[in-house]
């Protein structure tokens, strides 16, 4: 077994009375991809969180590529090598879309500064080459703000990928998107992290998008990981159909 990329050792966390993680252990390898389901309120943003650098857990580690990241901040992580996508997609939307991703890419750079032309934080065939990989390009010179949501999603999953990350972590990517856009929103998205050779764990309630994209699932009840394992073997769990699936 390869050493893991992404590692928990005794995850702690509570708000109040309510425990969000509880004493997590995890480890992820590389080439997986886990599909993280639960209950609203079940702890899976959080974990997330607390991977990313946004909440500091009370007690417990995470590690990356074998370093040990639990007090490093949300830029320091990224620059380590674990990008970011969000639930609701964070973008410039008085920008063009080429714009967000020479703005992501003078994050990762470092070459933009007052005064400084934008097209000088990354290369222009980079640009085309990301948003073609995300069938962004023909829209390029368009305002974010005028992107479907789906097309929003990609673009932002699109300004975590310009940061060459080697895991990249989204928040529900299909959340807000229509029923008939999901399956083509995932295939884009697993095709991409394939190519890249980039590991990924995402947030999912579509039973249907976890079975068919994702390799591994962890299941999420109450601030612990309740199932972990391969799709039908977690989704056939009594206790998961029960709690989490809803059945």
């Amino acid at each position: 077994m390869t050493q893991p990329l992404l590692q928990t050792s005794g995850l702690q966390l509570a708000f109040g009375g309510l425990v969000v993680a509880d004493n997590i252990n995890f480890e992820l390898h590389p080439g997986e991809r886990l599909a993280v389901i639960g209950q609203n309120g079940a702890g899976k943003t959080t974990f997330i969180n607390i991977c990313t650098g946004f909440i500091r857990p009370s007690g417990g580690t995470v590690s990356f590529d074998g370093r040990d990241v639990t007090r490093l901040s949300p830029r320091a992580i990224v620059q380590r090598g674990i990008g970011r996508s969000f639930q609701l997609p964070q973008l410039f939307l008085e920008h063009t879309v080429r714009e967000c991703i020479q703005l992501a890419a003078a994050g990762r750079t470092g070459r933009l500064r007052i005064w400084t032309p934008l097209s000088r934080a990354i290369p222009a065939t980079e640009v085309d080459h990301i948003l073609e990989l995300v069938g962004l390009r023909a829209r390029a010179d368009e305002l974010c703000s005028l992107l479907p949501e789906g097309q929003r999603k990609l673009l932002d999953i699109a300004m975590a990928l310009v940061l060459q990350p080697k895991l990249l972590i989204m928040d529900e990517p299909t959340s807000g998107v229509s029923t008939d856009e999901k399956h083509g929103l995932m295939a884009i998205i697993m095709r991409v992290l394939d190519e890249q050779k980039i590991t990924s764990i995402f947030v999912e309630h579509d039973v249907d998008i976890v079975t068919q994209y994702a390799t591994r699932v962890a299941a999420w009840i109450s601030g612990r990981i309740a199932a972990d394992g391969p799709p039908q073997e977690v989704l056939a769990n009594p206790e998961i159909r029960r709690n989490v699936i809803g059945e």
